[in-house]
């Protein structure tokens, strides 16, 4: 039996309702997501500040699994469909989770360090964390992975192919004057791994130069931790979403304190040499040898520094604990990172502070679009003088000489905060051996 016209309106109109709807949905998302991707670009925010998806045009079919898959949406809308192709819309904002990868039903997606125009430096490492250096592991941020939750993965994973590596005879067998495993560094990915080897029964000794935490100790008080639950050797499962530094690392004090791990603090790395099967290691306290080594520093390395007249004075700083040391103080920030945006913005939130920040480039490529828009908005307030396109060239005692655009400024100052970033300890690997290649968009 044939339809008729009016039963056929009856099914029609629903359903040409519905593409309609739907369309329009897909239109208005195509026009967000190209607003996004052209501010970025106006803004000059186009450079990923580590680990980020490069997509295969060819290859993706416009599925939008990254999409949902991004841990950043919807607070930063990282990735985006233009013309039902996935894009990295707004670089700055992607962290490097890794997660649109895994979702990729296609294999569209590859996790690329760098870009065509700033090449980042990597050392080179195997899937099981190795170097070409055999027995020598790099893990976390010195690795690329800066996010806690991939770095305390990668601590516990190194160790497991530490352990493997051991296991084969390759290493000298046990000694009494030699440890299994020397972890350097007790940040995120070196206290997974201390865990994990003690965990194992394996005789594991580690040094930290600094303090429990690594580049996570170094925030400003209250910074916001932004984590993932991550399965943390002899603990377990842990349920961070988002915590501020210090509920972060007294968690990891008392991890420390109930597992009885051993961390020597205030012990520096100083040179590796081979002692047959063996690594002779010296360090700020003494002689060390050990069978197996893992590095699981930061990349932060040592502060870079300006290098300009007055910079050794007691004044200069390069890093920001406490803002409130500094109420009623001027201070001077320098850098566009987040680190240099976060430590203004915290600063400027201090009864009587003034705060002026000096960036070099006319825009804050590097940083995060939460700490622009909080910079902005202490900007917009009155509390913080922005100066871009700016260089200091001198400090002294009472003030500090900045050029921008070719006019001299000068600022009364007390304090000069620099947060320029550190020097990849890059001369260092090379010295015992580790590759080190630098990345401009490839794996």
């Amino acid at each position: 039996m044939e339809m008729d016209a009016l039963s056929l309106g009856i099914y029609a109109t629903p359903m040409a309702l519905i593409w309609m709807l739907y369309a329009f949905r897909r239109q208005r998302a195509h026009r967000q997501t190209v607003e996004v991707r052209n501010e970025s670009i106006e803004a000059g925010l186009t450079e990923p500040p580590s680990l980020h998806p490069l997509i295969d045009t060819l290859r993706c079919i416009g599925c939008g699994s990254c999409i949902a898959a991004c841990p950043e949406m919807p607070a930063h809308q990282v990735l985006g469909l233009v013309r039902r192709k996935a894009d990295l819309i707004s670089p700055t904002d992607c962290i490097g989770h890794g997660a649109c990868q895994r979702a990729c039903p296609e294999g569209a997606i590859s996790l690329v360090f760098g870009t065509e125009r700033r090449g980042v430096d990597i050392p080179n490492v195997k899937p099981n964390f190795e170097t070409n250096v055999a027995g020598i592991f790099i893990a976390g941020e010195l690795g690329g992975m800066g996010l806690i939750r991939n770095a305390i993965e990668q601590g516990r994973q190194a160790v497991e192919s530490i352990a493997k590596d051991l296991a084969s005879g390759t290493r000298g067998k046990p000694s009494s004057d030699a440890v299994d495993i020397l972890v350097v560094g007790a940040g995120p990915a070196g206290f997974a791994a201390s865990l994990s080897a003690r965990e194992k029964g394996l005789n594991v000794r580690t040094i930290e130069q600094d303090s429990l935490g690594g580049t996570v100790a170094h925030f400003p008080r209250g910074k916001v931790v932004m984590t993932a639950p991550a399965r943390l050797p002899m603990v377990g499962l842990v349920r961070f979403k988002e915590t501020s530094k210090e509920r972060l690392l007294k968690f990891w004090q008392d991890v420390e304190r109930k597992t009885g791990v051993e961390i020597c603090y205030g012990e520096r790395l100083l040179s590796i040499e081979k002692d047959g099967p063996y690594f002779a290691i010296e360090t700020t306290t003494g002689m060390v040898r050990s069978r197996s080594i893992l590095l699981a520093v930061g990349r932060r390395g040592t502060p870079r520094k300006l290098g300009v007249v007055g910079e050794e004075l007691p004044k200069v700083m390069y890093r920001l604990i406490d803002p409130a040391q500094y109420a009623n103080q001027r201070v001077l920030v320098v850098g566009g990172g987040d680190s240099a945006l976060e430590a203004a913005v915290c600063l400027s939130e201090e009864s009587g502070t003034d705060v002026t920040l000096s960036y070099r480039s006319e825009a804050f490529t590097r940083a995060k679009r939460k700490n622009r828009a909080l910079l902005e908005a202490a900007s917009a307030a009155g509390r913080v003088r922005i100066l871009m396109s700016s260089n200091v060239k001198a400090i002294r005692p009472d003030s500090v000489v900045i050029d921008q655009d070719g006019k001299e400024i000068c600022l009364l100052n007390d304090t000069v905060i620099i947060n320029a970033g550190g020097i990849l300890p890059t001369q260092f690997l090379k010295d015992i051996g580790i590759a080190v290649e630098t990345k401009y968009g490839t794996a």
